[in-house]
């Protein structure tokens, strides 16, 4: 067993100790406080960090709105392990959510029509031809058992992160369904090979896209245009060629898939003054690395028959066709077209993506 998994694939039933150096510095370390004027910037800051603190330690954490803030990792939840125990069983007559982190060009929009769509269900989603929403509501009640862009939309902004989701998701619940509820959350996600992924990315960037709709939202504010200035000055990035889409050093599409899964307060959110360059990656890979672990179910775009398996037998549901294998993507032949250089360039820019990745591999094999 590879040693890496074996020290952080080690989680108690009810805590996460995770037994390496980057694991213990990212247990002792808090969030970064960031410096703003003006005492609305502070209550709201105390205000999110409440709702922060009743929902971070893991992707199942039953929230608590009223505790007072615990160390940042106090309660994990149910870890993938009491998952697997026999008397398991996703409640969806009772209170158990599962959230999707989509992440960008990471096959998650296939995934999460799998998930409204070929669920067999005691009551299947109802969805309505031309629209993307569905309704996925538990057996005897209209309540949401699924947190997604396809069941509740981009309630807490387009393709929110780890760290927007754990703030926002029971919030957004109790508005919807008018009351306040203890919930057990089942965080859900989808990881790609890094090099693919990005150069999915810059095709599809290329192509006008550009998720301006994304909040950023940290530590109760979003990122200022000084701590993630554009990229471009028009509409879009538009016919973007690769050295200039790479050249870009605000470009969320380098290691996005760190930065989605890490709890971002812990390096000051999204600004880079707030420590070491090396610093800031070291704790933010160890914390993506944690909540990936801590999650309930993650699959790979690569191994779709696997992650399909490893999903039908955690939450104990079945879906009605198999997941499709698509290995010759254009981004992958796109790939295989770089210059040397550029290659050693966007592996240098997704090092952290690159390591998440092969830690995530091995984690899934395990399972």
């Amino acid at each position: 067993m590879n040693r890496e998994c074996n020290v952080v694939c080690a989680l108690s039933k009810r805590a996460v100790i995770l037994q390496s150096s980057d694991m213990l510095a990212y247990n002792e370390l808090q969030p970064v406080a960031l410096h703003q004027s003006g005492s609305n910037n502070n209550n709201n800051n105390n205000n999110n960090n409440n709702n922060y603190n009743s929902n971070v330690g893991g992707s199942t954490a039953i929230a608590s709105k009223a505790s007072a803030p615990q160390n940042i990792i106090a309660n994990a939840g149910l870890s993938y392990e009491d998952v697997l125990n026999d008397d398991f069983q996703f409640d969806m007559d009772g209170h158990d959510v599962m959230v999707f982190l989509h992440i960008q060009k990471t096959g998650g929009t296939s995934f999460g029509r799998h998930l409204v769509r070929d669920l067999d269900l005691k009551r299947p989603c109802e969805c309505q031809r031309q629209r993307k929403r569905c309704y996925c509501f538990r057996p005897h009640r209209n309540e949401n058992w699924l947190f997604s862009r396809y069941s509740t939309g981009w309630k807490c902004g387009l393709h929110a992160d780890w760290t927007e989701l754990t703030s926002c998701v029971d919030v957004e619940l109790d508005k919807n369904e008018g009351e306040t509820a203890k919930r057990r959350y089942f965080y859900i996600s989808l990881l790609r090979e890094p090099i693919s992924r990005y150069m999915s990315e810059y095709r599809h960037v290329r192509r006008g896209a550009t998720w301006k709709g994304s909040r950023h939202w940290c530590l109760g504010r979003q990122a200022t245009a000084a701590e993630l200035p554009p990229c471009y000055k028009e509409k879009n990035w538009l016919d973007v060629d690769l050295d200039q889409f790479a050249g870009c050093e605000s470009n969320l599409a380098a290691n996005r898939q760190t930065r989605m899964l890490a709890d971002l307060a812990l390096v000051g959110c999204y600004n880079k003054s707030s420590m070491p360059a090396h610093e800031r990656d070291r704790v933010m890979l160890a914390s993506a690395k944690r909540n990936l672990a801590a999650m309930a179910y993650f699959g790979l775009t690569e191994y779709q028959k696997m992650s399909q398996y490893i999903f039908e037998e955690t939450f104990n549901l079945r879906f009605a066709i198999p997941f499709e294998q698509h290995n010759a993507t254009i981004s992958a032949a796109a790939v295989l077209n770089l210059r040397p250089d550029q290659r050693r360039r966007i592996e240098k820019l997704n090092s952290l993506d690159i390591e998440l990745y092969t830690f995530a591999k091995n984690l899934l094999f395990q399972r």
